[in-house]
This record gives structure tokens, C-alpha cells and sequence, in this order.
């Protein structure tokens, strides 16, 4: 990890406060179709994309009728009720800054689709990064499959022991280590260490981040 030359950023709990949205938006879309599912299964998938979720707390394949209208209007609800109250976890900008002032490349590695994905980054005060982002739009498979991390690094042309990828989830740092990249956990997505174990290191956020980014950043 001592040459490292690019910052892969998952966004969704890791720059912007949105679990918990994403989480009661896909409880109330579920609950419209007449599927009873627990917040607490729904929170404990965030982070993963619709192919991963619905399988997981509802036994509903995403590609099915009945999955396309669920995701969809997941979408419809989190946009019109949730994302215009989402904001910035602190210090979120100033860190894509600050890596980006040390010469760092950076990308978006998120599995939000991209019409949601340059709210969240206008949010965040990141949108630096979004002509370089890598959505779920870009993967087949989302976290923990290692498509977007892929998709990711072939944006910035750098190989997989050059990257780092900061996420907050376990399929963050699952997807990353499945396509050769280490990862930075931040536990504000709402995972304690235990489950963020295959980190490099966990910071609380990217406040914690940034306070001691020169510290981190020298032990490479």
C-alpha cells in the first residue's frame, strides 16, 4: 500500500448521512407492494445495490415484475421524501479535497444509480468527482461483487495494488479486497469494528480522516 496513486470513495454512508434514508425508503416501497419486511434486515443490507437487497430481506429478485416496480419506486420515494433532507457527513469535501491536493486520483465507487448519484456528490460537496464515478449503472453485479471497483479503477487507469478504496460498509471493503484493493472504513455508516474487519485501518469519519490524513497517509 506504500505506492499508492488513486482514492476510490464509496459516497452513500461514507460522505452523506443516507443509510437510514435509503434504508426507510425501501421499507416503505416494499410495504406498498404488500411485502412486510424489518427495517433493521433492510439497514443491515445498505450498501448493497437492488440485486443484492431484495433477494436478501424479501426472497424478490430484482429482474422480476413484481422487484422492477419495487426498486423503481424505492427510487421515486427516496428522491421525492428523503434525498432533499440528506446532508454531509463533516468534512466530506474537505477530504476529497485534501486527497486530490496530494495528487491523488479520485473516483466515485458507488453502488447509487447516477441520477442519484450527482445529488449525493453535490451534497457531500464532492462533485469533483463526478465526471470520474463508477455507479451501479456501470456494474452488473453490485457490492460485495467487485464490479464497481473494477469499473472504478478503469477509470483511472491505475492498477489494483495502486488504489485505496474509503467505504463504510462490510461489502465495501468485501468488494474492494475482491478486486485486489485495501480499504479505509469509516464507522458513521453505522457498522462497529467488528463488522468492518479486513479494513486497513477505521476512522469514525471523514472528519477523523482528515484530522490525521498525513499520519495515515506516512504509514503506508
Amino acid at each position: 500500500m506504500n505506492r499508492v496513486k488513486a482514492v476510490l470513495f464509496d459516497i452513500d454512508g461514507t460522505l452523506v448521512d443516507s443509510n437510514d434514508a435509503h434504508a426507510h425508503a425501501w421499507v416503505k416501497a416494499f410495504a406498498e407492494a404488500g411485502v412486510d419486511v424489518e427495517f433493521q434486515n433492510v439497514r443491515g443490507a445498505i450498501g448493497m445495490g437492488a440485486d443484492k437487497l431484495m433477494p436478501a430481506v424479501a426472497r424478490i429478485q430484482a429482474d422480476s415484475l413484481l422487484g422492477k416496480r419495487i426498486s423503481a419506486r424505492r427510487g421515486e420515494i427516496f428522491k421525492a421524501e428523503y434525498l432533499p433532507r440528506l446532508c454531509p457527513f463533516r468534512d466530506s469535501g474537505a477530504l476529497v479535497c485534501a486527497m486530490q491536493a496530494r495528487g491523488f486520483e479520485t473516483v466515485a465507487a458507488s453502488s447509487a444509480k447516477r441520477d442519484e448519484l450527482e445529488a449525493l456528490l453535490t451534497i457531500a460537496g464532492a462533485l469533483s468527482l463526478l465526471s470520474d464515478s463508477a455507479s451501479g449503472d456501470d456494474a452488473e453485479q453490485s457490492k460485495p461483487d467487485p464490479d464497481i471497483i473494477h469499473a472504478a479503477l478503469e477509470k483511472t487507469h491505475v492498477g489494483a495494488a495502486d488504489a485505496l478504496m474509503i467505504g463504510d460498509t462490510p461489502y465495501d471493503i468485501e468488494a474492494a479486497a475482491r478486486a485486489g484493493v485495501g480499504t479505509v472504513a469509516f464507522r458513521c455508516g453505522g457498522w462497529n469494528d467488528a463488522a468492518l474487519q479486513g479494513a486497513l485501518a477505521i476512522y469514525d469519519g471523514p472528519w477523523d480522516l482528515l484530522g490525521r490524513l498525513d499520519e495515515y497517509l506516512t504509514s503506508l
